[in-house]
C-alpha cells in the first residue's frame, strides 16, 4: 500500500467532498426528524408532550437514547486517547456502568417514576421543602450547562483537525442546528434522533476498528505491541485512593459516579419517564447497560489499535495535531481517507454523540426550568407552558454556543469534565441518598450536607489544581517520523504503566489533593450524607418525623420488617399513609391504619 500516512509525510489528510455529502446528510435527518415531530404535535398544547413525549414511548428508542445521553464526543474522543497515553485501566468503567445501572434501576428509579413527577427536584420539594429544592437544582442547571459547553467544544475540535474548519464556525453550525430541532420537536424528536444516532456511533466506531486491525496486521499483533509498551494493563488493584487509576477508582468510583447519571440525574430520568410503565423503563435502562459496555469496550479497543498505528511516531511531538484529543481523528484519516465516504461517516459518529447529549441536556434544562422556576411561583396555561419550554431550550442552546468557546481554551477534555461534573455531582447525590434511604434526615440535615460536601469537593479540586497534582503518560517514540525533521528524542520503552498520581509541585501539602477524580462522587456523597445525618439527629432529637413512604426507595421498606425489634424502636419514624401505588409497599402500619412507621439506617 503506498506510504501515505501523516507520520510518513508529516501532512495530514482532510475530508473529500463525498465526505462533506455524507456528514451533511446525517446532520440533515436529524433536523428533519425535529421538523417532523414539530409539524406533527403543532395542536397539542400539553407540555408532557414536549417534555417526556405523553409518557407513551416504546423500550427501544428510550433505551437507545439512554446510551447516547452521557456517551458524547467526550467519551468518543478521550477513552481512545486515555487508552494510547496511560494504559487499559480505564476499561474497568464498563463493569462500573453495569453496576451503575442496577443499582439505578431498583433503588432510585421506582420513586421518580411511581410519583408521576417531570423534573426530579419535585422529590426534593416534597421531601425537604424549597430552599433545599432550589440549590440543588442551581447546582444542576450550572453543571449541565458547563457538561453542554464540553460536549459542543469536542466534536467541534475533531472537525477543525480533519477539515481546517475554523472552531468558531464548526460552533455555531453544530450548536445551532441542535438547539433548532430539539426546540421544535421536543422529546419524541430527541429520542428518535437519538436513536438514529446511536446507529451511527457504532457504524463510525466498528469502521475506525475494523480498518485499524488491518492496517497493524490483526487485532492480536496490535493487542501486543500495545501490551510490550505496557498499554495492556488490567491488575492494579491498589486500595490507595490516590491512584488515578485501578480497579477500585474506576469500576466503584466510576460506578458511583455513572450511578448518579442513571439514578438522580434530570437528563436521564426524563427519559425513563418517557416509558408507559416501570417495567419498561427497567428494560430500557438494562437495555442501555449492555450498549454502553459494547461501546465502551470497543473505544478501549480502538485506543489499543491506535497506539500500534503510532508506536514509532507520536503525533503530538510534530504538530501533527495540537492536542492528544485529536488522535482519533487523525487516525480515522490516516486509515480511511483513501476511502471516500467513510471519514464522513466516523464524522457524524462524533457529532451525533454530542447531539444527543446536547439535545437530550438543553430538554431537560427546559423542563427543569417550568417545573420548578415558573410553576411554584405562577399559573401557565398548557399553551403557555408549552411555548415557555420551547424558547427556554432555545435559550439554553444558545448558551452552550458562547460557553462553549471558554472550553476550548482548556485541556484534556476528558478528564477535566468528569473532574468538574463530579465535584458538582457528588453533593447533589448526597441529597437523593439522604432523601430516599435515611427517611429521619430532614431539611437541615440535607441543607448543610449539601453545603459541606461541596465545599469540601471544591477545596479538593482547587487545592490539585494549585499544587499541579497530574499524572505522567506513557512514554513514546518518534523514530519512526519519516519526514525531514531532525528526530533527537531517543526512543524510550516504558517498563511500568504510568498509573500512580504524582505531585510534581507542592509534595510537602496534603496528600488528600492526590485523590482520584473518579471518587469525587463517591466522596461528596460520602460527605453530604455523614452531615446530613449527624445534623438531622441534632436538629430533630425528641421531635417526631412525619415522611410519606411514597419518598422512600422501597428497599428499605423491605429491610425494615428485618432489623431487630430495639433497632426498630429506636430509630422508627411517622408517615402519613397515602393511597399506595402497586409497586410501592407501604411501610409497616401501626392499628389504627392512619400511620405507618419506618427506620433511620
Amino acid at each position: 500500500m503506498e506510504t501515505s500516512y501523516s507520520i510518513q509525510t508529516g501532512v495530514t489528510k482532510t475530508l473529500g467532498v463525498v465526505d462533506f455529502v455524507v456528514f451533511g446528510s446525517t446532520l440533515s435527518v436529524a433536523l428533519f426528524i425535529g421538523i417532523y415531530y414539530a409539524i406533527q404535535s403543532r395542536h397539542r398544547q400539553d407540555p408532557s408532550d414536549f417534555l417526556v413525549a405523553g409518557r407513551s414511548m416504546g423500550i427501544l428508542p428510550v433505551s437507545l437514547s439512554l446510551i447516547v445521553t452521557f456517551l458524547s464526543a467526550l467519551t468518543l474522543l478521550g477513552m481512545p486517547a486515555e487508552i494510547y497515553n496511560y494504559n487499559t485501566m480505564f476499561w474497568w468503567l464498563a463493569l462500573g456502568m453495569v453496576l451503575a445501572v442496577a443499582g439505578a434501576a431498583y433503588l432510585f428509579n421506582p420513586v421518580f417514576y411511581n410519583m408521576g413527577i417531570t423534573s426530579v427536584y419535585e422529590y426534593l420539594e416534597m421531601r425537604f421543602g424549597r430552599a433545599v429544592t432550589m440549590l440543588a437544582s442551581l447546582n444542576w442547571l450550572f453543571q449541565t450547562i458547563v457538561y453542554l459547553s464540553f460536549v459542543l467544544y469536542a466534536p467541534s475540535l475533531a472537525l477543525k483537525s480533519v477539515t481546517g474548519m475554523e472552531l468558531w464556525v464548526s460552533i455555531l453550525t453544530v450548536g445551532g442546528l441542535v438547539t433548532l430541532y430539539t426546540s421544535m420537536g421536543g422529546m419524541k424528536a430527541v429520542l428518535w434522533a437519538d436513536s438514529f444516532q446511536a446507529v451511527l456511533i457504532l457504524v463510525g466506531l466498528l469502521s475506525a476498528f475494523i480498518q485499524g486491525t488491518i492496517v497493524t496486521d490483526g487485532l492480536k499483533n496490535a493487542w501486543e505491541i500495545a501490551s510490550e509498551h505496557s498499554r495492556v494493563y488490567f491488575d492494579d488493584f491498589s486500595v490507595n485512593p490516590t491512584t488515578r487509576h485501578s480497579f477500585w477508582s474506576v469500576a466503584v468510583g466510576g460506578g458511583m459516579m455513572w450511578m448518579s447519571y442513571y439514578a438522580v440525574n434530570q437528563c436521564q430520568i426524563q427519559r425513563l419517564l418517557a416509558c408507559p410503565t416501570l417495567r419498561k423503563a427497567q428494560i430500557a435502562i438494562w437495555i442501555n447497560a449492555l450498549g454502553l459496555a459494547a461501546i465502551v469496550s470497543l473505544c478501549c479497543l480502538i485506543g489499543v489499535v491506535m497506539y500500534a498505528f503510532y508506536k514509532d511516531c507520536h503525533p503530538l511531538r510534530y504538530n501533527l495535531i495540537s492536542s492528544t484529543d485529536e488522535l482519533l481523528p487523525l487516525f480515522v484519516m490516516d486509515i480511511l481517507g483513501h476511502l471516500p465516504g467513510l471519514p464522513g461517516i466516523f464524522l457524524s459518529c462524533i457529532f451525533s454523540g454530542s447531539l444527543s447529549s446536547l439535545s437530550s441536556g438543553i430538554n431537560a434544562l427546559s423542563a427543569v426550568v417550568l417545573q420548578d422556576y415558573i410553576r411554584p411561583f405562577t399559573s401557565v396555561t398548557n399553551l403557555q407552558a408549552t411555548i415557555i419550554t420551547k424558547c427556554t431550550a432555545a435559550c439554553f442552546g444558545f448558551l452552550c454556543i458562547g460557553l462553549a468557546f471558554v472550553a476550548s481554551t482548556l485541556g484534556n477534555v476528558l478528564q477535566i469534565s468528569y473532574a468538574i461534573l463530579s465535584t458538582l455531582d457528588g453533593p447533589l447525590f448526597g441529597i437523593f441518598i439522604l432523601g430516599m434511604f435515611f427517611p429521619r434526615a430532614n431539611k437541615w440535615g440535607a441543607l448543610f450536607g449539601y453545603i459541606s460536601g461541596l465545599l469540601f469537593l471544591s477545596w479538593l479540586g482547587i487545592g490539585a489544581y494549585m499544587y499541579d497534582v497530574n499524572t505522567p503518560m506513557s512514554h513514546f517514540s518518534v523514530h519512526g517520523c519519516n519526514w525531514n525533521v531532525t528526530n533527537s528524542t531517543a526512543p524510550i520503552s516504558a517498563t511500568s504503566p504510568a498509573n500512580n498520581t504524582e505531585l510534581t509541585k507542592g509534595d510537602d501539602h496534603l496528600g488528600i489533593y492526590r485523590l482520584s477524580y473518579l471518587y469525587y462522587t463517591a466522596t461528596g456523597a460520602f460527605v453530604n450524607v455523614v452531615v446530613g445525618i449527624i445534623v438531622s439527629l441534632i436538629t430533630g432529637y425528641g421531635k417526631p418525623v412525619t415522611t410519606d413512604p411514597k419518598l422512600i426507595s422501597p428497599v428499605i421498606n423491605t429491610i425494615f420488617p428485618c432489623l431487630p425489634k430495639k433497632l426498630k424502636k429506636k430509630f422508627s419514624y411517622t408517615a402519613v399513609e397515602t393511597e399506595p401505588h402497586p409497586d410501592i409497599h407501604i411501610l409497616e402500619q401501626v392499628p389504627d391504619k392512619k400511620m405507618s412507621t419506618g427506620v433511620f439506617l
